[in-house]
Formats: structure tokens, sequence, C-alpha cells
């Protein structure tokens, strides 16, 4: 069984930074494309940010957010600068084969942006 460990997530202020780390054993990390997904209360879960040969942004996150990995350690990040109210949300990383079936799941981690 194919489980992912998030770690990063917490209570910020408006205008802070957090970096979220979630790491994949147990796939060939190489052969997924990586996303980070979040989800506010009451709102429908919604792609962040993906990273495969190229990395992609959801609108409202652009030049705030990064998203990295490290094939090497099976890990992908995803730096979060400049935070807001509204990046409240429970993230969650989710890891995507390129070829054939293969999709999993974090548990996910409260990101709370609030003075």
């Amino acid at each position: 069984q194919v489980q992912f460990v998030e770690s990063g997530g917490g209570l910020v202020q408006p205008g802070g930074s957090l970096r979220l780390s979630c790491a994949a054993p147990g796939i060939i990390f190489s052969d997924y494309r990586m996303n980070w997904y979040r989800q506010a209360p009451g709102k429908q879960r919604e792609l962040v940010a993906t990273i495969g040969g190229r990395t992609n942004y959801a609108d409202p996150v652009k030049g705030r957010f990064t998203i990295s990995r490290d094939n090497a350690k099976n890990t992908v990040y995803l730096q979060m600068n400049t935070l807001k109210p509204d990046d409240t949300a429970v993230y969650y990383c989710n890891a995507d084969r390129f070829w054939g079936p293969g999709n999993y799941w974090g548990q996910g981690t409260q990101v709370t942006v609030s003075s």
C-alpha cells in the first residue's frame, strides 16, 4: 500500500511563508507527475501546482508559490510565500503516473493564514 507523508503545514500570519513537503516512498518517483491540491471549507478541491517535465500553477498562486521535486529523495515540495487568508485550506500531494494507471494521495496538511 502506497502511503505518503506530508509535513510543513501550520498557522502563519498574512504575508508569511511556509514550505510543504511530501515524501512518497513505495513508488518509482520519476514515473509520476507530482501535484499539490488544496481544499478550503465548503469548496471543491482545486489543483494548485504540478511538476512533470514542466511546472504549472493555478492563477491565484502564480508568482507566490514554487513547486519542486527531489527524485533522489522521492519528495515533492511546495514553497509558499506572501501567503494570504484565501490560501487557508488543507493541502494534499498527489502522484499521477505519466503512463498507465497509478494515482495516489497524501493525507493532507492544514495551512491556516490568519492574524
